[in-house]
């Protein structure tokens, strides 16, 4: 296999361009892109193919918020319309960033977004049992109010009090075929923006959303397993897995078998927060495709694409 055929998925958080603590002006999600994409260029003048599927957990809590201030002046949007509106203008932030850093490098590759639907079950379970967190962290003050409209709020890995919606398991990549063509033509596709944007098969109707946020790391998973490629990579802010995390006891995991994965996550060795997601969905990835999946900090991918730090999950 050439290199110019080998294909990555990657997976970028939207922490990434609106990191926890800093409620990001659009100047500063612009800015953290151009700062953070660097690891990818790398990896498509190495000679990659390669898929950026990037989360919007951030800038969805923020158009919620956006919403609830403005509904007594205009219609409310519906949350899968705000995961359609989100990945719009994060992948043109994201698109523009790339090809501006490309271009520099003397690369003429074409980057492309994809208005990305993902189908999912209706009668999913995780759509009765919120349990995705969107936003930024909450007040006290503002948890109750959520709460008492209804809406429900829970403390994340790191104690602090934020939303939580449904987020269904994704099961096919409506613009799959698409995405292939593209990514046979060589450019860099942007697709699957904040996990894709949900819907499901209406025997009437055809195909209709459902409000609802799918995980970017698993709608990624489905999306590389979908591909065929090579390599599937989580890049995150921590340099890499480790179980115990937080405690005494933490201890740095730089290799495990999918099968290893798969039980230490149902051991709890993760955690409730992100992490747990991340490992069950490279896992999910290297047992139906035998590819390499790595987890590591954005600013480490290529590094650990060299075998130079990260988490690899192997067959």
């Amino acid at each position: 296999m050439t290199e110019t055929t080998r294909t990555a998925v990657i997976a970028v958080g939207g922490n990434a361009l609106s990191p926890p603590g800093e409620h990001s002006t659009i100047a500063d999600q612009f800015r953290h892109s151009r700062a953070s994409l660097g690891p990818i260029v790398d990896l498509a003048l190495d000679g990659w193919r390669v898929v950026i599927v990037h989360g919007n957990g951030p800038q969805v809590g923020d158009e919620l918020v956006r919403n609830e201030k403005a509904r007594n002046e205009v219609s409310p949007l519906p949350l899968g319309v705000l995961v359609a509106e989100t990945a719009g203008w994060i992948g043109y932030m994201l698109q523009q960033s790339l090809e501006n850093a490309l271009r520099k490098a003397g690369s003429a590759r074409d980057v492309v977004t994809i208005l990305t639907q993902v189908e999912v079950s209706p009668d999913d379970p995780a759509l009765r049992e919120p349990k995705k967190f969107i936003g930024h962290a909450l007040s006290a003050a503002r948890a109750r109010e959520l709460r008492a409209e209804g809406r429900p709020v829970k403390k994340d890995a790191k104690g602090n009090l934020r939303r939580v919606v449904g987020s269904p398991k994704p099961l096919a990549i409506h613009e799959l075929s698409t995405i292939r063509a593209l990514v046979e033509r060589n450019a860099l596709v942007i697709a699957c923006g904040g996990g894709g944007v949900p819907v499901y098969n209406d025997p009437v109707l055809g195909l209709e959303g459902i409000d609802a946020v799918i995980d970017k790391d698993l709608a990624a998973a489905v999306l590389a397993r979908e591909l065929g490629a090579d390599l599937f990579m989580i890049l995150t802010d921590v340099d890499a897995v480790y179980s115990g995390w937080g405690t005494e006891q933490q201890k740095m995991i730089s290799s495990m078998t999918a099968a290893e994965a798969e039980r230490l996550g149902a051991e709890g060795a993760f955690g409730e927060g992100s992490m747990a997601p991340k490992v069950a969905a490279a896992a999910d990835y290297v047992r139906h495709t035998k590819g390499r999946a790595i987890i590591t900090e954005l600013s480490k991918g290529r590094a650990a694409v060299q075998g130079i730090g990260g988490t690899e999950i192997i067959p």
